[in-house]
């Protein structure tokens, strides 16, 4: 399959701009296709779930398109899935915001970050992601090195160590990416960290390709 054949879901549940996470996805050679109901989903052949804003507003709008349903069939068919910032987050089983329940594909809390005086929240701006393991998603990244950006409150903590893909360090290390199968999920937002984001983008469209 040739990637004008193969679709990418790019999930809309109305409370974000997503045309940067659209012009990163077309930049690298993908078909994207806009969606923001369970119905308007169809069968493409990869979904990608960025998020921005409040988590108990993005879960809502997810159930109220069916959209939560979708992710975790999407997930549990281990489809190729790409989750974004909250698209992390609302993966799990409850946060720390006001006291959200999350989709609960992956047992484990959402926190608030506890921080020295000197560090901010939210934590935002450049900061290196350091891989535990070469996945399909960061072949060709450096694994302690790259940098990629974050805007972000709240962090998760996986009852599963193994799900951790990426550590990120901001007074003591945090989980800022997650795999299992052909799902991934990242707290940084790949659409914003130029090259190196760019190089998530295209391999997880490879990874669509050789899937489908």
């Amino acid at each position: 399959m040739s990637a004008n054949e193969a679709t990418i879901a790019v999930i809309d549940y109305g409370m974000g701009n997503l045309r940067s996470v659209q012009n990163a996805l077309q930049k690298v050679g993908a078909k994207v296709r806009i969606v923001r109901s369970c119905k308007e989903l169809g069968d493409p052949s990869g979904l990608v779930f960025p998020g921005v804003g409040a988590l108990r507003d993005c879960v809502d709008a997810l159930k109220q398109t069916g959209l939560d349903d979708a992710i975790k069939s999407w997930i549990s068919e281990d489809r190729p899935f790409l989750g974004v910032c909250l698209g992390l987050q609302a993966l799990f089983d409850h946060s720390e915001e006001a006291g959200v329940r999350g989709l609960g594909v992956f047992p484990g809390p959402v926190v608030r970050f506890k921080l020295a005086p000197e560090y901010k929240i939210p934590h935002i701006g450049w900061n290196a992601v350091s891989f535990e393991r070469e996945e399909s998603l960061n072949r060709g990244l450096h694994p302690a090195e790259d940098q990629f950006y974050f805007v972000h409150s709240y962090y998760v903590l996986p009852e599963d160590e193994g799900l951790v893909w990426g550590r990120t360090d901001y007074d003591g290390p945090f989980a800022s990416g997650i795999s299992r199968g052909h799902c991934f999920a990242t707290q940084f937002h790949p659409e914003k960290s130029q090259a190196k984001g760019l190089q998530i983008y295209r391999n997880f469209l490879q990874m669509v390709l050789q899937v489908a």
